[in-house]
């Protein structure tokens, strides 16, 4: 190593050192709930959050788009049968669950404003070049890729969420992202709508391939302007000021009551997925998200299912509207009221109770009025308290952060390989009672209120100790610096008492 290269690397490790002390003073000087903070977090809240949030738009308009499509004449165009239009659903997830924990591992490393716009940008493509597949390879192959393009945006977004909000603030962020989960079917069905009345047999191409076309261009060109308004991480953002970063990376310390050794130490990407796999409480958030995950499947199927209750392939595109907007409502109420009492586990349980009577009443009455209604209390109870899961498990594992960052991947990973059997429970043949899905949807959402309600009472028996040795390295190391610390405050007060007493022993003696 030459020398110039010595110096350069000795001056970029003194940099850091004085960064790591000018961050040690100002965690200790740290006071909650200032002015200061809260004009922080309306910016975080008016910069970050729209960002991320039109992202999901664009994401799950471009992977949902297939059930408008399907209603517009996909599968009666391609001869597709159930099964093969089910194979659609499920080859997206099969490139999802390939790719996510990967993606964000890849993330914690690079800058979210350039990781995230990439990624959006890649798929844009991908959904523009489906819309002139002529077979099912073609379309096949195309859902992979997506799958496998989009894998990175949900739980990158999640995890760039919890690394600016504190806990009491996350859980009502969560929600307010996820309700672009409902926003989108709501958008879509509205340009579906409006794309197949207005271009259906345009240039000779049918409606839905103009419904790919448009939404995957509206997705690239979206890509350029997400490079230049997301923000980074809080420690190197340049949206925001040196001490607004600075605030904003101490308050999140702060809220995870770790210090400077502690955040700087870190996991590799094997040590995380270890410590995610080793972690009991990643296993039952898994079980409880995969329970909800796999009722989200009616999603591919509400326009279809609409369409077996009467109305035309137009209307049931402008009919899915309601119901999607029904569960962005229920997401803000309940989100505010989970983070105002911090209760996780009792808005979860009583939130899945809410598509099981759903489903029980869709399961005995025919009439389609109620049957609608009945779909608008499914999706406001069931795609509440998606997010919700997703933030009690990161509360629940919190750190160190590249763990956290894995376990959210990780359990939304094994949610969409449920994708892959959930896609085949509204065959055509069952309508319009689809008896099949809406009993495996009840079982499954009771199933969740009940373990919800169950699983604060397990953790108190599970390892108290992290899993593995790298983690409880890292703890040690913790220990050993905050007793360091106590050990340097206790010599430095001993000397004050010192010099206080030799202080007053000469005032003393002068006054003799």
């Amino acid at each position: 190593m030459s020398n110039a290269s010595i110096r350069q690397t000795e001056a970029r490790a003194g940099q850091a050192s004085s960064e790591d002390r000018e961050l040690a003073i100002a965690l200790k000087s740290y006071e909650p709930d200032t002015e200061e903070e809260k004009r922080l977090v309306r910016k975080i809240d008016f910069i970050l959050l729209p960002c991320l949030w039109w992202m999901y738009i664009l994401a799950y308009l471009d992977k949902g788009n297939i059930a408008n499509a399907n209603a517009a004449g996909l599968s009666e165009d391609l001869g597709l049968s159930d099964n093969e239009y089910s194979l659609f659903i499920s080859v997206f997830f099969v490139g999802y669950f390939l790719l996510e924990v990967p993606s964000n591992l890849v993330m914690v490393r690079i800058r979210p404003s350039i990781y995230l716009s990439i990624i959006v940008f890649v798929w844009g493509c991908i959904v523009t070049g489906m819309s002139q597949a002529k077979s099912l390879k073609e379309f096949l192959v195309g859902r992979f890729f997506l799958g496998c393009a989009e894998a990175g945006m949900f739980p990158g977004a999640l995890y760039v969420l919890t690394c600016w909000y504190t806990k009491n603030e996350v859980g009502k962020r969560f929600c307010i992202f996820y309700t672009s989960g409902c926003i989108a079917p709501a958008l879509g069905g509205i340009m579906a709508g409006a794309i197949i009345k207005s271009l259906d047999g345009a240039r000779g191409m049918a409606g839905w391939r103009w419904l790919l076309l448009v939404e995957g261009l509206i997705t690239v060109f979206c890509s350029g302007c997400l490079f230049f308004l997301i923000p980074d991480y809080p420690h190197n953002t340049r949206r925001f000021k040196p001490d607004e970063r600075r605030l904003a990376h101490v308050r999140i310390m702060y809220d995870q009551k770790v210090n400077v050794v502690l955040e700087n130490s870190t996991l590799t990407a094997f040590q995380a997925l270890k410590a995610v796999v080793a972690d009991p409480k990643t296993w039952l958030f898994l079980v409880l998200y995969n329970l909800n995950g796999t009722c989200t499947t009616i999603s591919y199927f509400i326009p279809t299912i609409l369409k077996t209750l009467g109305y035309t392939k137009v209307t049931a595109q402008w009919m899915t509207v309601p119901i999607y907007i029904t569960g962005a409502v229920s997401m803000l109420i309940f989100s505010y009221t989970s983070d105002k009492m911090q209760d996780r586990r009792w808005h979860l349980s009583l939130l899945h109770l809410a598509p099981v009577t759903a489903c029980l009443v869709s399961l005995f009455v025919t009439n389609p009025v109620v049957k609608y209604i009945m779909m608008c209390l499914f999706v406001g109870g069931l795609y509440t308290a998606l997010p919700l899961i997703l933030n009690w498990a990161s509360e629940c594992i919190s750190f160190p952060n590249k763990k956290r960052s894995v376990a959210i991947a990780f359990i939304n990973t094994f949610c969409n390989l449920s994708m892959l059997y959930g896609s085949f429970l509204w065959p055509s043949a069952d309508a319009p009672r689809h008896v099949l899905g809406f009993a495996t949807m009840c079982s499954f959402t009771g199933a969740a209120s009940i373990l919800a309600a169950v699983m604060p009472l397990i953790f108190p028996f599970l390892p108290k100790q992290p899993g593995t040795k790298a983690e409880r390295d890292i703890l040690a190391l913790a220990a050993s610096e905050s007793q360091t610390s106590i050990d340097e405050n206790r010599g430095i007060m001993a000397n004050n008492i010192t010099n206080i007493k030799r202080l007053l022993y000469d005032v003393m003696t002068r006054q003799r």
